[in-house]
């Protein structure tokens, strides 16, 4: 998941729930694979927000 970097609020957001709202695997009976998904997502999410800040500094 690639998303253009923007500084609209709105759209972060939208990218962030997006990360975050992605199911998981409904077959996998594993709780450790469903963490590690989480743990995934949660990681993306964050570099969407650290992207977001990074470039709200520069301009």
């Amino acid at each position: 998941m690639n998303h253009e970097m923007t500084n609209d609020p709105d759209q972060i957001r939208a990218q962030v729930t997006e990360l975050l709202g992605e199911p998981t695997d409904a077959a996998s009976s594993d709780p450790a694979a469903e963490l590690d998904s989480l743990v995934v997502r949660l990681e993306q999410a964050h570099d969407v927000l650290v992207r977001a800040l990074e470039s709200v500094e520069k301009g």
